[in-house]
């Protein structure tokens, strides 16, 4: 065999090797980014759940609380805001400027839902309801679900980072188009970082 074979052969052989690694690097990624594009979609339908949930508060409260309609409008401009920006994600968490403005949207509904529950402590007659107890204990278990979900999906994000940052998928994530991923933050020192509290 000529050496010019030969170089070809080894020159044959690193491509392949080459090529084998950058198809693994891809399909790691490729799985990463879809776990936590999963881990998203579970936040998603907790949010919802969310949602739909406080339509009902707000209208079970509002016979009690009829002189508190601000409190009241507040949560329901909060939710409709959240709900416009989840819809505005459309359940793509690599839009990383529409899941600020959900991140944002959904503390600000954290805040007006925690400002609620505090007036509603004053409201014994409130507290005795049966309907308003029922739709406390869904809230109760859907924010835990949320919270659930958050940490799920920011484990997700953080497995998907770290992967693309190491070598040699930092050689190629940028490169197909896998960018860092969002975590779901809350801002420090916001009222809206602690989940509302629905202890009745």
């Amino acid at each position: 065999m000529s050496i010019f074979l030969l170089l070809v052969l080894a020159l044959l052989i690193i491509l392949l090797a080459l090529g084998a690694v950058v198809m693994f690097v891809y399909n790691q990624l490729v799985a990463l980014k879809n776990r936590f594009k999963n881990a998203f979609s579970q936040i998603d339908v907790q949010l919802k759940r969310r949602y739909d949930l406080i339509p009902r508060l707000v209208q079970a409260a509002r016979a009690y609380m009829g002189h508190e309609a601000d409190t009241l409008r507040a949560v329901t401009e909060a939710r409709a805001r959240a709900a416009s920006a989840q819809i505005s994600l459309n359940g793509d968490p690599t839009q990383l400027g529409a899941l600020g403005q959900l991140v944002q949207a959904d503390g600000q509904l954290s805040s007006a839902l925690s400002r609620l529950l505090v007036t509603m402590e004053a409201y014994p007659d409130l507290k005795a309801d049966k309907a308003i107890a029922a739709v406390m204990e869904e809230m109760t278990s859907t924010e835990n679900r949320v919270a659930f979900a958050r940490q799920a999906y920011n484990d997700a994000v953080m497995f998907y980072n770290e992967a693309r940052e190491k070598f040699p998928a930092v050689l190629f994530a940028e490169l197909f188009g896998f960018g860092l991923a969002e975590h779901w933050r809350l801002d420090e020192g916001n009222p809206a970082t602690e989940p509302p509290a629905v202890d009745f």
